[in-house]
């Protein structure tokens, strides 16, 4: 216990999954959380979108810890609400020290099928938005001359994933956004890195859209039809993994267990990447 202790984590796409998630696993490790969500339907994605009790949600798990918690309702793509969601949560809490960059979407179609607003959409909340999640912050690590920087990023961002060209192109974005930020900010003394998760059982991969694109052949595969083909992705024998493996592997890399680590792109993949 107490592997963060004192610091304090904001994270984005705070209400479910991967940023709930952090949120709980910082907080038991000893940090105080600023959450961050839209808790509301982004154009495009047709998966139900994080709500306001989602995020109430989060507080009560964060709370029961004994950390303290901030939340925002900001849309990441929106710099300026974004940086008055931070500031004001630096005011009440003293600062930042990790950043969880983790709000994103999902919609599915062949590259050259894509709508405009399907591209753009994607890359708006997925790369630009992890950029104006680290605008926001970087001033309040900087100010610390310390600090760590996860990126959320997918396998997607390391390979060429049929079906979703534009989650692909902007996961391997925010590869890109980290090693540049990475050389950038290594002088203030921030390391930035990002997590590469295979699929993850959450409400991004739990629903008819993502369950046929890997199960054509049913109307409405089910929870178990989904799993027999999701394993084949993987080199170990599981269908997906859990948001707290994400959690635990941001964990590591905000804690000083990684002191010396930075520009990393870490798969926490089930060794889907190698196969």
């Amino acid at each position: 216990m107490g592997r963060v202790s004192g610091k304090v984590a904001l994270v984005t796409g705070a209400a479910r999954g991967i940023g709930r998630a952090q949120a709980i696993r910082l907080a038991e490790e000893g940090a105080d959380i600023v959450a961050i969500d839209i808790c509301g339907p982004v154009d495009t994605v047709i998966i139900p979108s994080a709500t306001p009790a989602d995020l109430e949600d989060t507080v009560r798990a964060v709370e029961a810890t004994g950390a303290r918690i901030v939340t925002a309702v900001a849309d990441v793509r929106d710099g300026v609400a974004l940086r008055a969601a931070t500031d004001a949560a630096v005011d009440q809490l003293g600062g930042i020290d990790i950043v969880c960059a983790t709000a994103g979407i999902t919609s599915s179609a062949p590259g050259l099928e894509l709508t405009e607003q399907q591209w753009q959409t994607m890359l708006d909340v997925n790369l630009t938005g992890v950029w104006q999640t680290c605008k926001a912050a970087a001033p309040h690590l900087i100010a610390r001359g310390s600090g760590a920087m996860i990126l959320t990023s997918s396998i997607a961002g390391l390979r060429g994933l049929v079906g979703v060209a534009h989650y692909t192109a902007a996961k391997h974005g925010v590869v890109g956004l980290m090693r540049s930020l990475a050389q950038e900010l290594a002088p203030h003394g921030i390391r930035v890195n990002s997590v590469h998760p295979t699929n993850v059982d959450t409400p991004m991969i739990q629903n008819d859209m993502v369950r046929r694109s890997f199960r054509p052949d049913r109307e409405h595969p089910t929870r178990e039809e989904f799993a027999e083909v999701a394993r084949t992705m993987n080199m170990l024998a599981i269908p997906w993994v859990e948001p707290v493996d994400i959690a635990n592997a941001a964990l590591f890399l905000a804690s000083e267990e990684a002191r010396y680590i930075t520009a990393v792109a870490l798969p926490v993949d089930a060794g889907s990447t190698q196969r």
